[in-house]
């Protein structure tokens, strides 16, 4: 599959984004987004037909998409980018032209890397912005995912407070392009 964004951290070397093939990446999905460190993936229990099925919606919606993240040439990262005013966020923020949803989630690794979460997040924002229509990235992840509300702010994350979305709680956040290049900066991005 062809690689639509790459870039190279000095530490740990090449990260990439490649579209995600439903049919193809199933099995992979599948074991990332069930396993027992995604529970806020909220997939848990679900079968490969289910997860083949749900990625499949999302490639199909018009302002949804999912991508397989790759480093060093191996899948190892699952990103999702979505249009807030149309999916995830509709009428609980006033959204902005040029507003961008995002997740993303490490694949399971039985040998942790030491900046491993960092330079995936900072690849998928980089990936995010290299959209010139994108001006600010909006994230809303669980209020109990205190790990991914740290990596959110060494990004340039500012909360906005919570929000009740109907499968959680979820902090609201965000990250304009000057707030994301002025965190990385100097940092290894």
């Amino acid at each position: 599959m062809s690689i639509l964004f790459s870039r190279t951290d000095q530490r740990l070397g090449e990260f990439a984004v490649r579209p995600l093939d439903p049919a193809a990446d199933a099995e992979l999905l599948h074991g990332w987004v069930t396993h027992p460190k995604a529970p806020f993936w909220l997939m848990q229990g679900q079968s490969v037909a289910e997860v083949s099925a749900a990625y499949r919606a999302i490639l199909e919606h018009p302002h949804h998409e999912a991508f397989v993240g790759l480093w060093e040439g191996r899948p190892a990262f699952l990103v999702e980018r979505y249009d807030p005013a149309h999916v995830e966020l509709v009428g609980l923020y006033e959204a902005q032209p040029g507003d961008v949803g995002m997740h993303f989630l490490c694949a399971p690794a039985d040998t942790p890397v030491h900046g491993f979460t960092r330079a995936v997040i900072t690849t998928v924002m980089a990936f995010v912005l290299d959209d010139p229509a994108a001006r600010r990235v909006v994230v809303e992840p669980d209020l109990r995912n205190t790990a991914v509300h740290a990596l959110n702010a060494a990004v340039g994350f500012e909360p906005a407070g919570p929000i009740s979305k109907p499968e959680k709680e979820a902090l609201l956040s965000f990250c304009t392009r000057e707030q994301f290049a002025d965190a990385v900066r100097g940092v290894n991005a």
